[in-house]
């Protein structure tokens, strides 16, 4: 039998899905586990979500959808984007997708062809750069620092625009280092995706959870050159009801309909609905939104503390749900560190995929009790190091 394609067999599989499915089965084998390693809301979907499911499935709204998304959706999907982000964006530009990372596998494939080259700003979320090989793409890495907060310097990504520059990619508020990015940041990126005339994507899942600081979408200083990606998962915890979206130029998103059309035809249509009424019944989402962002605000300060009290040393995020802790008072590597954590009790992942040698991701999308718990648990294998 002949063997696997190339591309598969260079593609790595996602370190945050592999490490947070290990963590399930060993709590399913009954090990006491504090697991902070999913990107996931540990909150329910809210009810009127639920609800509006419940009223698609009784009114038989169970077809074939769109490649592009029911019209009803990208209708609001063209309002959010103009009240939320300012962004003068007609339905025919949006598009509905199998989550946000179909959005972003979706982009790579419509936009590059094999050798353009494509920026991430490291650490970075591990999906870009194995989407961009897998479209035939090359990565290129631009370091941000600790000591900046995380936050890309706009000459050193100039420095690595080259003539095969096709794409920049900006996440903020960013995973893994909760840095969100300041205005001035986002335009000078935006100045340099017009100057060179190459795409910028903005990665924006996590607009809503932000602490310290203010949200700016840069697709409104480059409308032709940016592609603005975003999804339901985060922000109304709807992670598997697996809706994406995004908008952009409008052959941008025909081109990736195109691509949904070929694979997966459309997101599942009972799900698009009930994302219709998160984004239309603005009063009941506005008040979870809020009660959540809250709730991670009071688990990022109790981690921070915690963490500070028992001498170890995190960047502190002003936005997302997760901390990047400096592993160096464990191990002498990342992978190492989180070996001995998870013989501690406590699941994390490695900053090797993030480009963030030397931390480990935590997430605080869990309980304050299990924060606690972890915090306990940090301290003991700190004490046996």
């Amino acid at each position: 039998m002949r063997g696997l394609s190339q591309r598969v067999k260079g593609m790595k599989p996602s370190a945050t899905v592999a490490v947070n499915a290990k963590a399930l089965e060993l709590r399913r084998q009954g090990v006491d586990l504090v697991a902070l390693t999913a990107g996931e809301p540990d909150f329910d979907t809210p009810e009127h979500v639920k609800e509006a499911a419940r009223r698609a499935l009784a009114q038989g709204k169970t077809k074939y959808a769109p490649p592009a998304g029911i019209p009803e959706l990208r209708e609001a999907l063209a309002e959010k984007f103009r009240r939320e982000n300012s962004l003068a964006i007609a339905p025919d530009q949006t598009i509905v997708t199998v989550g946000g990372k179909q959005a972003l596998f979706n982009l790579f494939q419509a936009i590059l062809d094999p050798g353009d080259e494509v920026i991430v700003l490291a650490p970075y979320w591990v999906s870009y750069p194995e989407m961009v090989r897998f479209a035939g793409g090359v990565p290129v890495e631009v370091e941000t620092l600790p000591e900046e907060g995380f936050v890309p310097d706009p000459e050193r990504v100039k420095r690595a625009i080259t003539a095969r520059t096709k794409a920049l990619v900006v996440n903020s508020p960013n995973n893994p280092t909760g840095a969100v990015y300041p205005r001035e940041v986002l335009e000078a990126l935006a100045r340099l995706a017009l100057e060179h005339d190459f795409y910028l994507v903005s990665d924006e899942i996590y607009e809503h959870l932000i602490y310290e600081g203010e949200h700016f979408s840069p697709g409104q200083l480059a409308p032709e050159h940016t592609i603005t990606v975003n999804g339901a998962a985060k922000v109304f915890a709807m992670t598997g009801w697996r809706i994406g979206y995004a908008c952009g130029p409008k052959a941008v998103i025909k081109a990736m309909a195109d691509v949904s059309s070929q694979s997966t035809t459309s997101p599942d249509t009972i799900a698009q609905w009930a994302t219709l009424e998160a984004l239309t019944n603005q009063e009941a989402s506005r008040a979870f939104i809020e009660m959540a962002r809250e709730a991670y605000r009071r688990r990022r300060d109790l981690l921070l503390k915690g963490l500070s009290e028992i001498g170890l040393k995190a960047v502190r995020p002003s936005g997302a749900f997760y901390v990047l802790l400096d592993t160096s008072p464990f191990a002498e590597d990342e992978v190492k560190a989180a070996e001995r954590l998870l013989e501690g009790g406590v699941a994390v992942v490695p900053g090797t995929d993030f480009a963030a040698f030397g931390h480990v991701r935590l997430s605080y999308a869990t309980s304050e009790e299990n924060l606690r718990k972890a915090l306990e648990r940090f301290a003991r294998v700190l004490q046996r190091v």
